[in-house]
């Protein structure tokens, strides 16, 4: 008797059929599994990351801490003749301390506004240090006179141009127009509105410092303190030369009181051409930036604020940046 070929066929067909079936669900169980693998590795990294920004953040706002305690003994302990060691005042020219902690370390530094050029303040007269300070980040003379009378023509009142200025008449041309403003900036950030300014001119780039490094809306007065000015903005002052600029860094880094008699010298004959752009009182309003490192990394979280001393033991925030730009 023959044996029954067709039906030994079928069930050769049908172990096929289910070891087809089982490597294909094998194949989709692994590529199941090794999702889930890549989905919790992801998470995983995702929870360190988070981990390890959410401590340099902490470390940075300890450095915010540190500075606002250092601002009020400032304003305590401030032109005492006798200090002791390790009870010195904190300087306010922009100088990074750092502080070394358990869990990372911070690097913070304070900056009296009262060292930049405040917009508000800029006059026909006082916009000299303004055209200086840009020339010497590299804006061409004809450019720089372009950009000091747009800053006049837009925080002042009227809606007259003057020579290299712009009203509303160049702003509403634009593609997308304005108006000028006609009253006071608000923030420093206002300038990227005024004719001439450029984020580059503004932020600066990598090889140049920019603007906002530079320029305030909280100092309230036109006169520079060469206390806390850092050295480009105490280059744009009349008749100054870098050499004299730092001469004074030089000069003011001792942690002794400072008169403006300690710096009268550097001047010479210039000082009666100098002396009414510049001063050494403290404005109150301080710029304090600050970055947290922890002890795996390099790269650091920054926060920044801008605070007023109004008293002894009071400091009050006016602006709070986070993550801030400060690359110490």
């Amino acid at each position: 008797m023959k044996p029954n070929l067709p039906h030994r066929s079928r069930r050769k067909d049908q172990k096929g059929v289910a070891l087809l079936l089982v490597l294909w669900l094998l194949t989709a169980l692994m590529g199941i599994v090794f999702s889930f693998s890549v989905m919790v590795r992801a998470d995983s990294a995702s929870a360190l990351s988070f981990r390890d920004d959410a401590e340099k953040r902490q470390l940075a706002e300890a450095g915010l801490a540190r500075a606002a305690l250092e601002l009020n003994y400032r304003m305590v302990n401030k032109g005492q003749a006798i200090t002791l060691e390790g009870r010195e005042v904190w300087r306010i020219d922009g100088k990074t301390y750092r502080e070394k902690l358990r869990t990372g370390s911070y690097a913070v530094r304070i900056t009296d506004e009262s060292g930049k050029i405040d917009l508000n303040s800029l006059t026909e007269a006082s916009g000299i240090i303004m055209k200086n300070l840009l020339i010497l980040l590299g804006v061409s003379e004809e450019d720089a006179d372009v950009i000091l009378d747009s800053i006049l023509d837009w925080k002042d009142a009227d809606n007259l141009v003057r020579l290299h200025g712009a009203e509303d008449e160049y702003y509403m041309s634009l593609p997308k127009p304005y108006k000028a403003k006609n009253a006071d900036f608000e923030t420093a950030e206002e300038l990227l509105l005024v004719r001439g300014i450029t984020p580059e001119i503004f932020y600066g780039t990598e090889d140049r410092k920019g603007l906002i490094h530079f320029v305030t809306v909280h100092a309230k007065t036109q006169r520079i303190n060469i206390v806390a000015a850092q050295r480009e903005v105490l280059a744009a002052l009349p008749n100054m030369t870098i050499d004299r600029a730092d001469q004074i860094i030089e000069r003011r880094a001792t942690d002794a009181p400072l008169r403006m008699e300690d710096f009268r010298d550097i001047f010479g004959g210039d000082y009666a051409v100098v002396s009414p752009y510049i001063g050494i009182e403290d404005s109150g309003t301080y710029s304090i930036e600050s970055a947290g490192f922890t002890d795996e990394g390099k790269i650091a979280y920054a926060v920044q604020a801008t605070a007023v001393a109004d008293k002894p033991g009071r400091l009050r925030y006016l602006a709070y940046r986070s993550p801030a730009g400060w690359k110490p």
